[in-house]
């Protein structure tokens, strides 16, 4: 297996798409519109060989149909989903692995934002792909699983390496960070990242991807088991849990 290069592609309003290459093979995960994908594969002389789709969301699907007719790469989604998304040419569920243009693929399910919601790690690149479950410095929004359900996928994520780039589904992150401040108002690890995230902003920079380990160090989401941060929600000794479903609440009404 081989180490390769990733492209952030910006996508409609704020959605991101990420072309991964070596040696001119191409995989894509996710697909929100085709027209930055179509435009990317050209310039880089790319053969896209597969579509790896995080789930059903019409932003993280809608210009899969254009670029499937453009190239017929191997659709790759959730068989848990397989009922809500476009016809796949590959079925998968946690735990699974794939070869794909020369690539190491593993499937992590994390489900929380939507249940058959998964994440794809090619540990040999560093790369961990999370679409709607982990951004930086936010989560995704609960809309199909519980809080239980979330910190557990949030877990699975944060286990891996410090080093590892974290490639999600939105440029969300000046505003997550607003958010994370209110919560978590003491922490320098946070307002050096939100500075950062400002300067990036203001050079029409994306902010993605970010680090783990600096996602560990300030994102709230992945905090709830800190037990500073837990005081400061007034949760001491609460299961994490019940402390990530509280700033999971904060935030959908901040």
């Amino acid at each position: 297996m081989v180490a390769a290069q990733v492209v952030v592609l910006p996508c409609l309003k704020d959605n991101y798409a990420y072309l991964v290459h070596t040696e001119g093979r191409a995989v894509l995960v996710d697909a929100p519109a085709a027209a930055p994908v179509l435009a990317a594969l050209e310039a880089r002389q790319l053969r896209l060989e597969a579509v790896l789709i995080t789930h059903h969301h019409a932003d993280h699907i809608g210009g899969l149909a254009e670029i499937v007719l453009a190239h017929r790469p191997l659709v790759v989604g959730a068989a848990a989903d397989r009922h809500r998304l476009p016809p796949l040419g590959r079925a998968v569920a946690g735990g699974d692995r794939l070869e794909i243009a020369g690539l190491d693929v593993a499937v992590i399910a994390t489900p929380g934002h939507t249940l058959g919601h998964v994440s794809y790690h090619l540990a040999a690149s560093g790369l961990l792909f999370t679409g709607d479950t982990l951004f930086s410095l936010g989560c995704g929004r609960l809309f199909e699983g519980s809080a239980a359900v979330m910190w557990a996928s949030l877990s699975q994520l944060s286990a891996l390496p410090d080093d590892t780039l974290v490639c999600c589904g939105h440029e969300y992150t000046e505003a997550n960070g607003r958010f994370a401040l209110s919560v978590d108002p003491f922490n320098v690890a946070l307002r050096e990242r939100v500075a950062a995230v400002a300067a990036l902003r203001a050079a029409g920079q994306p902010t993605v991807p970010s680090r783990l380990g600096d996602e560990k160090a300030a994102n709230p989401f992945l905090r709830a088991d800190d037990g500073g941060l837990a005081a400061t929600l007034g949760f001491a000794g609460q299961p994490a849990a019940e402390v990530f479903a509280e700033i999971r609440r904060r935030k959908d009404v901040f």
